[in-house]
C-alpha cells in the first residue's frame, strides 16, 4: 500500500514552507492542502485540535504538528538526504540553534518591521545583537551543518529569505552586507539552491501580500 502524505499549510508561510524543502530534500511525495487562516478547514481542526494552526503533516492517518517536530519526525522517517547530524552533541547543537531562531530572533525581527512605531528602534537593537550571533555561529562554513544544507538551514530560511521581503514591505533594514558579511553569503547561498529555490513563495506577491496585512492593521488602531 502506498504512503499517505498530507501537509497543511499557507502559501506565504515560512513555516511551512520548511516543511515543504524537507520533504523535497528527501524525495517525499505528499499532497499539499492549502488553508485558509481566516476559516480553518474540519481536517485542520481535527489534525490540530490544540494549537488549531499550520504546519501539519498527516503520515498515514497520523498528524504531527509544529514546524520543527515535523522536521525531525521526516528525518527520521524517511532515509536519504539527512538534515540532522548522526553525532548527538552535533545533533544537540543543530537543535539549540533552530530553538534559538524561532524562540529568540523571530519576535523581535517582526516587531523591528512591524511593531508599534516607538518600539521599533528597540526591538532593532535587539535583532541585531541576535543576529549576530547567528553571524558567529556561522564561522567559514558554507551552511549551518557544514557543507550541506541541514535543519538549522531549513529554519533559519526565516532569515535568508522573508527578512528581505519584511524589510522590503516594511522600508527596514536589518540584514546588511557590512554588519552580517557571513549572514548574507549564506542567505544568498540557501535561496539559490534549486530545491530551495523551487519552495520559495513569489517574493513580489509576499511583499504585497504583507503590505496589506500590515497598512490594514495599522489603519484600524
Amino acid at each position: 500500500m502506498a504512503e499517505e502524505v498530507l501537509l497543511f499549510g499557507v502559501w506565504g508561510s515560512p513555516f511551512s514552507r520548511r516543511v515543504e524543502m524537507a520533504l523535497k530534500l528527501k524525495g517525499v511525495e505528499y499532497k499539499y492542502m492549502e488553508e485558509d487562516i481566516t476559516n480553518k478547514s474540519p481536517a485542520l481542526l481535527k489534525y490540530n485540535p490544540i494549537h488549531k494552526k499550520i504546519p501539519v503533516l498527516v503520515h498515514n492517518g497520523k498528524p504531527i504538528a509544529e514546524s520543527q517536530v515535523i522536521l525531525e519526525y521526516i528525518d527520521e522517517t524517511w532515509q536519504g538526504y539527512s538534515l540532522l547530524p548522526k553525532d548527538p552533541y552535533q545533533r544537540a547543537v543543530a537543535r539549540f540553534w533552530a530553538k534559538f531562531i524561532d524562540d529568540k530572533c523571530l519576535q523581535p525581527v517582526f516587531k523591528a518591521c512591524w511593531g508599534e512605531e516607538k518600539d521599533r528602534e528597540k526591538a532593532a537593537e535587539e535583532a541585531t545583537e541576535l543576529l549576530k550571533f547567528l553571524e558567529e555561529e556561522l564561522k567559514e562554513k558554507r551552511f549551518f551543518g557544514g557543507e550541506s544544507i541541514g535543519m538549522v538551514d531549513i529554519v533559519a530560511s526565516v532569515i535568508a529569505f522573508w527578512l528581505g521581503v519584511f524589510e522590503e514591505a516594511s522600508g527596514v533594514k536589518l540584514l546588511t552586507t557590512e554588519k552580517f558579511p557571513k549572514l548574507c553569503n549564506w542567505a544568498h547561498e540557501f535561496v539559490s539552491n534549486g530545491v530551495i529555490k523551487e519552495n520559495l513563495p513569489p517574493r513580489d506577491k509576499l511583499i504585497a501580500y504583507f503590505r496589506n496585512r500590515f497598512e490594514g492593521a495599522n489603519a484600524s488602531k
